[in-house]
């Protein structure tokens, strides 16, 4: 599954950094805005300790784990929504991608220039918010102008409520909130999904602060906490000054050391990846054998044929059935053959739910 997320955020709050300490690509990472000019997309590796436990129960020829894209997308300006600056490509690049990262500065630096002049999260998230928003009201309006006539005068029921929605989605544009927020039914989120809307992605805000705040955050990112509540989304503090001096030492142990003396048990790289995967809606399941043990990517929610389709087609059509052992099980048992004897490993048909973290088998016949 080739998710993305994009890394937006105003020039020079330290987005380019971050992207070049989460992936081998490499952005340009400069003191100017702009820097950035096309989207770099870099394949991540996303952590997951159990997918190292299962390795070494099983000690096989390969381990392959989850990936998923992140992009770097240029920085924009107000006036972004009316093609200022690099407005059009930024809006066309962000509605290409899956979830958004926001980057947010959240330090004093004297030498680090700001686009503005000063530092004030809560005025450059606004800036983006207005700008993403600007563009949904032109996209919505437009099915609207599409849809009334119908809605209107004729008995098309599919129209009239395809209007409704648009206009509750264009009064809350008006209002200056976005469309995630927007009191809009599940079952009617259909009828705006063909619009692909900017704030309709689920958000991360990553608040970028200095060395002394990485571990208690300061009164930047807790304006940013407040200003975000309503929002369903998470806020993550980070600091791209570390990650980058992370990312330049050259073992696992050195990076260890380096985080102990910080304070961190775990870079604020890999809390990162795991955000973002978690904003994706994503789970894990895992094939585990001597050739290869493999972390697979599904949507949460999804049954065993359509988690079974991920590694083939052929799966998925011709499923007949999954054998399932729980990760808790495999761990404390050792091995497949053990879980069998123990009554660990369970049959499941095609109504089955897979659960995160599930290691699985699958029968099938094409």
């Amino acid at each position: 599954m080739a998710l993305q997320c994009g890394i937006v955020g105003l020039p020079n709050v330290g987005k380019s950094t971050l992207f070049n300490c989460l992936s081998n690509a490499k952005a340009q990472a400069a003191n100017f805005p702009f820097c950035t000019i096309e989207p770099n997309v870099g394949v991540i590796t996303v952590p997951d300790e159990r997918l190292s436990k299962l390795a070494e129960l099983v000690n096989p020829q390969k381990v392959i784990p989850n990936t998923i894209e992140i992009v770097d997308i240029a920085g924009l300006v107000k006036g972004a929504s009316k093609g200022e600056g690099l407005g059009n490509q930024f809006l066309g690049n962000i509605r290409a991608t899956d979830a958004i990262i926001h980057v947010l500065r959240c330090f004093d630096d004297g030498n680090v220039i700001h686009v503005d002049g000063s530092v004030d999260p809560i005025r450059d998230k606004e800036i983006i918010d207005t700008e993403l928003q600007l563009k949904d009201l032109e996209t919505v309006l437009k099915k609207i102008q599409k849809v009334e006539k119908q809605a209107k005068t004729g008995g098309d029921k599919e129209a009239k409520k395809a209007y409704e929605v648009c206009t509750i989605v264009k009064q809350h544009l008006e209002s200056g909130k976005s469309v995630r927020t927007a009191p809009i039914a599940t079952e009617d989120q259909a009828y705006i999904a063909d619009l692909f809307l900017l704030t309709a992605k689920p958000v991360l805000y990553a608040c970028n602060v200095d060395e002394s705040s990485v571990n208690t955050g300061n009164a930047y990112v807790e304006r940013v906490k407040a200003a975000v509540k309503d929002e369903q989304a998470e806020v993550l503090i980070i600091s791209a000054k570390i990650e980058s001096e992370i990312a330049e030492l050259e073992s696992f142990e050195e990076r260890q050391i380096f985080l102990e003396d910080l304070g961190l048990q775990e870079s604020g790289v890999n809390k990162l990846i795991k955000a973002a995967y978690k904003l994706l809606n994503l789970a894990t399941y895992f094939t585990a054998g001597v050739q290869e043990v493999r972390a697979w990517t599904i949507e949460k929610g999804w049954t065993a044929p359509q988690a079974a389709g991920v590694i083939h087609t052929d799966f998925e059509k011709g499923f007949i059935r999954a054998e399932v052992i729980k990760y808790a099980d495999y761990v404390s048992l050792g091995s497949e053959n053990a879980c069998k004897e123990a009554g660990k490993l369970n049959v499941e048909g095609k109504s089955y739910i897979v659960e995160d973290g599930d290691i699985m088998h699958f029968r099938f016949n094409v």
